[in-house]
């Protein structure tokens, strides 16, 4: 009865209970995890939480030479920090509560600037609500207290299941008959049986694994920016609220803009393909932006930041003993990435533990995931390409704000708008749930109505009435 009773416990958290005789990772297999980021840690938390469960000793050891607790650039992992709610109640499913010293700033709605007006998107459901986290121990001159980093909380975590930390940088890997072997820059090389690579974009070693396996080429990237701003708690309360700010601003090769309050800072991102400091400078002399800061004057920033961003699947993201996870191996188009890491960490250590570690294990099942995630993207490049038409457009920009402030004006009925702009700026929502919605014939019949009402002159004054009284 227990056997039959751990076999639905086990079929409810990981799926298929059944486990290959020849499966690749058995007693005493040896795993490296190359990256101690969200992607690395949950991985190696998953893998030895599934192998505790069935009996199986694994070693593990996460190679990151960083120390997450530093303040500034050295601990910093060069990302919004954003996360939201339903992903927070999905990691507390499996064990990992975040605690409210890794939590900065809780999120309820979001607060979109364009030339015509300004508009509050309150969250539609509490589960939908974000949560803004620091992935190091916060920006330079950070002097926060009881603040822990996300990326080294969760590392924690997978130390507390069993992983060994190596705090040694991964420079090499070359393929043996049996096994995989990493070198590091200090001359240390060690065997695996499998070596997961979660080091992001930012890193030099998926080019390193690209050379070692001919059949795997890594991901197309894309340029950002990161700053932060040092405002204190109540600028940030007067001026940020409890809104994370988006901007919808006629700027080239600008698709996502937003300013996040977090602890005593705010944190800006611009994503787009050709973030330059001429398109950083145009942005932040923008009135739209300046509203946001006290005296309308945008403060000097501590720390900023040109990280690069996954702009395309690695093909394959996976090989034989090689398995790539989180943004170096696939991610959400411009958003979720931290979502991304906990889904593709859980499939690839289910992969490694239940089928194997060979490449046809990992096409056969961790591959649909990452090409469900590649087409539902094809999806969201459409959908941000007429967001940017709405961008260059006055007379659109006039329509979605229209119908999006009359949205959270009433208390009752459905907000279309509003629910389609709040999972296209949180990524809470598969891009083909928004494109569904963005078709629906009463979407669209309260569209063209709002593009037509709010570029009559009467309309133009209430929608700058109403806009105001929602912002």
């Amino acid at each position: 009865m227990a056997t039959k009773q751990f076999a639905e416990h086990h079929r409810r958290r990981w799926g298929d209970p059944s486990r290959s005789e020849a499966a690749g990772l058995n007693d005493g297999s040896r795993v490296a995890v190359v990256g101690g980021g969200p992607a690395g840690s949950m991985f190696g938390y998953f893998l030895l939480d599934m192998a505790k469960h069935i009996g199986v000793k694994l070693d593990v050891d996460i190679y990151e030479p960083r120390n997450f607790r530093r303040v500034g650039p050295g601990g910093c992992n060069h990302c919004g920090g954003v996360v939201s709610e339903s992903l927070i109640q999905r990691l507390a499913t499996e064990g990992i509560s975040l605690d409210s010293s890794v939590i900065q700033r809780a999120l309820d709605s979001y607060t979109m600037h364009m030339d015509v007006g300004t508009v509050r998107i309150d969250t539609p459901v509490n589960e939908k609500r974000i949560a803004s986290v620091f992935r190091g121990n916060g920006p330079r001159e950070s002097t926060i207290e009881d603040l822990d980093s996300f990326d080294d909380y969760l590392l924690g975590l997978a130390q507390d299941k069993g992983a060994n930390r190596e705090r040694r940088l991964v420079t090499g890997l070359r393929k043996l008959e049996q096994s995989m072997e990493v070198e590091c820059s200090d001359g240390y090389k060690h065997e695996y049986d499998l070596v997961a690579v979660t080091s992001g974009v930012n890193s030099r070693f998926p080019d390193v694994v690209e050379s070692s396996d001919g059949r795997i080429r890594k991901g197309k990237t894309s340029r950002t920016f990161v700053c932060e701003f040092p405002l204190g708690d109540a600028a940030i309360r007067r001026h940020l609220g409890t809104s994370m700010h988006v901007f919808m601003l006629d700027l080239p090769h600008l698709q996502f803009a937003a300013l996040i309050p977090k602890g005593d800072f705010a944190t800006l991102c611009l994503l787009g393909d050709q973030i330059d400091e001429k398109l950083v400078k145009a942005f932040l002399n923008s009135a739209e932006v300046k509203q946001c800061f006290p005296d309308a004057i945008v403060p000097p920033n501590v720390c900023h930041c040109y990280p690069r961003m996954n702009a395309g699947t690695a093909r394959p993201p996976f090989g034989d003993r090689v398995v790539m996870i989180g943004d170096c191996g696939t991610t959400r188009l411009l958003k979720d990435g931290i979502g991304t890491a906990y889904r593709t960490a859980k499939a690839a250590a289910r992969t490694a533990l239940f089928h194997g570690v060979m490449a046809d294990d990992f096409r056969k099942h961790y591959w649909p995931l990452c090409r469900k995630i590649e087409i539902d993207n094809y999806i969201g490049r459409a959908i941000f390409a007429f967001s940017t038409l709405i961008q260059k457009s006055r007379f659109a920009r006039r329509g979605v704000l229209r119908m999006t402030a009359r949205e959270q004006a009433r208390q009752q009925g459905h907000r279309r708008m509003s629910e389609i702009l709040w999972d296209l700026f949180t990524g809470s929502g598969p891009f083909a749930e928004v494109l569904r919605h963005s078709i629906h014939p009463a979407f669209v019949a309260g569209l063209i109505w709002n593009l037509v009402a709010g570029n009559l002159p009467r309309g133009r004054r209430e929608l700058m009435e109403q806009a105001d009284g929602n912002a």
